[in-house]
């Protein structure tokens, strides 16, 4: 395998799969393909590492937003900060069905909390909350809970020419402080939901507006299109807000999350994806079945 090694992966049709899938694009016949158009894009919030019992990037949220009504109780009166005083998850469940309330109120504290400010000073925050706050039922930094078996994943499309991606509707800018830290990615290769910026006055600052809208269900391919000039030929995720980057790709993959023990078991927000699976033949990988190691 061009001398990376699946280590973490058990000899099962899942990885199977993986294999036969690259080297069959990798190698002279009918079914290569250039590397020019070996695009590999990745979910990040379950399919790269633990997005219970919150996504990371909600948990940074939550802190920034739960601070500016300490500091401003009126704020409380109004949403999202209302949703965060009162503890309501199904307030921000909008934002997976892309509820235009929902959307319009996190964009709005987004940009009271950030517009006008450098992207350093966003790093900076970002930083403090990886290097300071621990994932409740691990009791470590949500930087130390990525996948193990994803990571290996990554070397071995690499190694076979691809070029991987990672695409998210979580926050690209939060994701880009610590891409070439975790995922030995480079910044530009991380796509999703991000601001607009301006340059102003010898500086780019961050401004009120969304860049391109959501980078999720159909704004997933539609950013990675934007981003790449293609379309992935191998696409990873694990929720149905996954489901139409899955769909563009030749190779479809699509994480479960089966085990309690390591991890967490769960199907929510994914049932549908899951059937889809089915219906469409996409390789399902068993957290549970198919890895020997998670973190």
């Amino acid at each position: 395998m061009t001398g990376v090694d699946l280590a973490s992966w058990r000899d099962s049709a899942s990885r199977s799969a993986v294999v036969e899938f690259v080297e069959s694009v990798t190698r002279p016949g009918t079914t290569f393909v250039p590397a020019a158009d070996r695009i590999a894009t990745f979910d990040n919030d379950g399919t790269l590492w633990v997005e219970q019992p919150t996504p990371p990037q909600f948990d940074f949220l939550l802190r920034v937003w739960s601070q500016a009504v300490r500091e401003d109780p009126l704020l409380a009166q109004r949403q999202p900060y209302q949703a965060v005083v009162e503890r309501d998850p199904a307030f921000f469940e909008g934002l997976v069905t892309q509820d235009p309330e929902v959307v319009a109120s996190l964009e709005s504290a987004a940009a009271r909390s950030w517009a006008g400010t450098t992207p350093d000073e966003f790093e900076a925050q970002v930083r403090r909350w990886a290097e300071t706050v621990r994932q409740p039922r691990f009791d470590v930094a949500y930087t130390e809970l990525v996948y193990r078996p994803m990571l290996e994943l990554f070397d071995y499309l690499k190694a076979h020419d691809f070029r991987v991606f990672v695409c998210s509707g979580g926050g690209r800018d939060f994701m880009r402080v610590f891409a070439e830290e975790i995922w030995s990615l480079p910044k530009e290769n991380v796509i999703g939901t991000a601001p607009d910026y301006e340059y102003t006055d010898g500086r780019i600052v961050r401004t009120d507006r969304m860049l391109g809208g959501l980078a999720l269900g159909a704004g997933k391919p539609e950013h990675i299109y934007a981003q790449t000039g293609r379309l992935p030929l191998f696409a990873a995720g694990n929720a149905d807000v996954d489901i139409e980057m899955l769909t563009t790709a030749s190779f479809a993959l699509l994480i479960s999350h089966d085990d309690a023990e390591r991890e967490y078991a769960y199907t929510k927000a994914a049932d549908t994806a899951l059937a889809k699976a089915e219906e469409l033949g996409w390789v399902v990988v068993s957290m549970n079945g198919d890895w020997t190691t998670v973190f």
